[in-house]
């Protein structure tokens, strides 16, 4: 059962939750809870089980800087053993008498006079000093609009939902969309089933994947802290050198796209085929996809790659825009999530009856990524604006939890009950941010993405280098907030 009124509750149990979990707990502070609204913890890595399903991020680097893990098999880890890390984590830091699970939040609101959140949730409704958003953005998937979808007989069901008693094997199977999760999953069904139908809207850009096994010297540097620091160290400035095109000049993204284009020439040796899985934007205006087993695996004898636009689904087939009608036993979507729309779905009312969805009327945004005006003590991990294109996360999020801990050193030293963003600290930071994404290559690449709001604004991707955002957010300003009592 959840507590009466504990001091903190997290909503989420992924890197985010788990993160600002741990730093409570470090902190000496033991007043909290974690609502996991599944049956076990971990997030996107315990949801998102389809075959293949790994890591894009250099293991050494997609994990906790505090909590090194020596026992990674392969230089991008697959789904199981992040899953695994992430319950090691808990257990390592006793976060387990922590966890509700089966608790799903559904609805906040701030109580003005006693500076608290009522949160509810299915066993009743309870108050809280301060609630911090670990939720993440990729948990809602999002479905094609396509006519009737519906009415499709056959198992059908997203990447991010794999239903593992479907058997794939002589079926033909339809896969709708050919983002990151496909170009995992499409290699591995590809030798199982008897036709796969692969349908195309946009290309990707694909580069090689350096996956190895972690064996010999490799892994005995992980063995090694201070060696494992090393590797880790240059994992990061490696891969903070392609934020030079992300975040300095677009232009600069030619000798990435240079690369993705050899890669296709070595895989696709026809032209014809090789055209159509060429790109019409500049690398990086969507996201970038790491395989070195995609390519080919469009080219087996029993997968055809559709760029015809789907029109219609039907009871047993799938209907292209050349009236081209394919009869398919089963559906598999790979069309990615809600992320700019998610956080308006939320039931959240802040300070003076103000509702989640009118703050945020003309866009989501906040404070850092972390921190929204008019709902005070409410604090978001992976935020608006804190997603990133090259490098991992997980840095961000630490960098994130960091400034909730400076936040909440803050009402301590001042005593004050709870704290707001000013709307102009806000409206400063964000016009600043906006002006710096409008030049960069996810609005200027020629691109429409799951980065960009219907506006045609991003309001997922962070627009710089990570050590910025790490210098932005080392420590709360008490000028940037009103200080509530």
């Amino acid at each position: 059962m959840t507590p009466a009124a504990p001091g903190i509750t997290i909503i989420g149990s992924g890197f985010a939750g788990l993160c600002m979990a741990i730093k409570l707990k470090q902190a000496g502070y033991h007043d909290f809870v974690i609502l996991e609204k599944a049956s076990d913890l971990g997030g996107t890595w315990r949801e998102n089980t389809y075959p293949g399903c790994a890591c894009d991020v250099p293991s050494p680097m997609y994990s906790f800087s505090f909590a090194l893990n020596p026992g990674w098999s392969r230089l991008f880890a697959p789904q199981d053993e992040i899953w695994a890390y992430l319950r090691e984590c808990a257990r390592t830091y006793g976060l387990l008498p922590h966890l509700r699970f089966g608790t799903e939040v559904l609805a906040m609101e701030y109580d003005d006079r006693a500076n608290r959140w009522r949160v509810t949730t299915p066993d009743g409704t309870f108050t809280t000093n301060a609630v911090v958003s670990g939720t993440g953005a990729l948990h809602v998937p999002s479905y094609p609009e396509i006519p009737g979808r519906e009415a499709f007989a056959g198992p059908s069901f997203h990447s991010a939902h794999w239903d593992h008693s479907v058997d794939l094997a002589g079926k033909r199977v339809a896969v709708v969309g050919t983002g990151a999760s496909a170009a995992q999953f499409v290699p591995k069904i590809a030798p199982r089933v008897e036709s796969l139908y692969v349908y195309q809207r946009t290309p990707p850009w694909v580069i090689p994947k350096p996956d190895v096994p972690l064996r010999g010297r490799a892994a005995a540097a992980l063995r090694t802290p201070a060696a494992h620091r090393a590797l880790r160290a240059a994992i990061y400035w490696y891969l903070e050198t392609r934020a030079l095109g992300f975040a300095v000049d677009p232009r600069l993204m030619r000798v990435h796209q240079a690369f993705a284009e050899r890669h296709l020439a070595a895989q696709v040796p026809d032209p014809a085929l090789r055209a159509r899985l060429t790109p019409d934007y500049t690398i990086g205006c969507k996201r970038v996809l790491l395989s070195g087993d995609y390519y080919p695996a469009l080219q087996r004898d029993n997968v055809e790659l559709i760029t015809d636009r789907i029109t219609e689904i039907r009871e047993r087939s799938v209907l292209d825009a050349t009236g081209r009608e394919r009869p398919v036993d089963v559906i598999v979507y790979g069309t990615g999530f809600k992320v700019t729309d998610a956080p308006r779905e939320q039931r959240i009312i802040g300070r003076n009856g103000l509702k989640l969805q009118d703050a945020w009327r003309d866009g989501i945004e906040a404070y850092l990524g972390t921190t929204a005006s008019g709902f005070p003590n409410l604090f978001f991990l992976l935020g608006p604006n804190t997603g990133l294109g090259h490098n991992s996360v997980v840095f961000m999020i630490e960098a994130q939890v960091r400034y909730v801990m400076s936040c909440l050193r803050l009402l301590s030293t001042t005593k004050a009950a709870a704290l707001d963003v000013r709307p102009g600290t806000q409206r400063a930071y964000n016009d600043r941010l906006h002006r710096r994404l409008r030049r960069l290559v996810w609005s200027d690449g020629g691109c429409t993405s799951w980065y960009l709001d219907d506006d045609g604004v991003n309001r997922a991707v962070w627009p710089g280098f990570t050590f910025e955002f790490w210098a932005r957010t080392r420590r709360a300003s008490a000028k940037a907030y009103e200080l509530l009592r």
